[in-house]
């Protein structure tokens, strides 16, 4: 296999993106959340250099890249502490799919709008009754005409309020078979019938979290992204996306607050040596960043897999890459405040809301115990329990 080690425009874009995120860093998240905000600056900022839509196409405002560039913009965002969670969203599951299938219709209407950061969009899958089952996903898509209705509801959507449209995943029946298949959609934010909720989390973060009513939404012919038919492939281009940019937000949390951990473990003496001299603090730091790297090269190989077009391979290397990830960034937080002690949740240091963050990379976009379903039957061929 080709190697997945980071070329030197990897390498210099890495560096490039660490320094806009040192300019803003976590002082500047943590007051736009506090304001109820959204790190509007930071987002604009990013897209006018290239960073956002460093995954899309040349032809259409994008830089050309794929995942693997895109990533890195996330982790490093992240590491610097001002993570931008719409990029798992808007450029890299809605950017790749409309790329990959949309008609030149919606490629010219949305890609360059989402490079350039002037346009944004949410994804809509998960259901209050589905879970982690997408086979039981009850958002249905009918035809009226050439028109297409919907109905149904969905949950845990991020960034609806900002978002100018939401990409939904519906389901329509097979004309041959009868069955119902998953199609993608458009539904634009102010189209009638489609109303949206703000769900009161504990988990603080810039983008909010909602429910969806799709109430017999119309929407024209055009709305459908790709063909109709090829919905479950299409649904995969833009699920194995979200994996490892989950990872890379994981990781990028991870190192945040392991970097803080390591400055106050160099500097805070108690007795004679600096408290980062002892065993009991170094070891489990250490083994923290050990983690952090070997999730890193699965992510890496995800990456690399499914921008070479091979899917299948992709889906294994993503899944692995979140579930390495999501585990290694809960790990790197706990040590890390609890190597400040009491500092390590106090508001100063800013460690402590990370405890509750963390751990969506191990519930979201697919649990933990989901991945390892994934790999006991997919890979191992062990039989499915459900």
């Amino acid at each position: 296999m080709t190697t997945v080690l980071e070329t030197d425009e990897h390498k210099a874009l890495r560096a490039a993106v660490a320094a806009l995120g040192t300019r803003y860093g976590r002082e500047y998240l943590t007051k736009v959340i506090a304001a109820g905000a959204h790190p509007d600056e930071l987002w604009s900022e990013a897209a006018k250099l290239g960073y956002l839509g460093v995954n899309l196409p040349e032809e259409h405002g994008g830089g050309g890249g794929g995942i693997a560039e895109l990533s890195i913009v996330l982790e490093e965002l992240g590491a610097a502490g001002c993570p931008l969670l719409m990029m798992v969203v808007s450029p890299a599951i809605c950017g790749t799919v409309i790329a990959r299938f949309g008609t030149d219709t919606q490629k010219q209407e949305w890609l360059s709008a989402l490079a350039d950061g002037t346009r944004t969009m949410a994804f809509g899958i998960t259901e209050p009754d589905a879970g982690s089952n997408s086979h039981r996903i009850t958002t249905t898509a009918r035809r009226d005409g050439t028109d297409w209705i919907l109905k149904g509801r969905k949950v845990f959507i991020s960034g609806v309020d900002i978002a100018d449209a939401t990409l939904i995943v519906g389901r329509a029946e097979d004309a041959r078979t009868g069955k119902l298949k998953p199609c993608l959609f458009i539904v634009p934010r102010d189209a009638p019938g489609f109303e949206r909720r703000q769900i009161d989390m504990e988990l603080h973060g810039a983008e909010k979290q909602f429910e969806l009513t799709l109430d017999d939404v119309r929407l024209p012919a055009e709305a459908l992204v790709g063909d109709e038919d090829a919905g479950l492939l299409q649904l995969f281009a833009g699920l194995n996306p979200e994996r490892i940019m989950t990872a890379a937000f994981a990781i990028g949390m991870g190192r945040y607050a392991l970097s803080r951990a390591i400055t106050y473990a160099r500097e805070r003496t108690v007795w004679r040596d600096p408290i980062g001299a002892h065993q009991a603090i170094a070891h489990p730091l250490a083994q923290a960043h050990i983690d952090l790297e070997l999730a890193r090269l699965m992510m890496q190989k995800a990456a690399f897999l499914y921008d070479s077009g091979d899917d299948a391979g992709a889906g294994e290397a993503a899944n692995m890459a979140k579930y390495a990830a999501g585990e290694a960034c809960v790990k790197a937080v706990d040590q890390s405040v609890h190597t400040l002690g009491g500092n390590g949740l106090t508001g100063e240091f800013g460690l402590a809301s990370l405890i509750t963050a963390s751990r969506v990379a191990r519930i979201a976009p697919v649990s933990r115990e989901m991945i390892l379903n994934y790999v006991s039957h997919q890979t191992l061929g062990l039989p499915k329990s459900y």
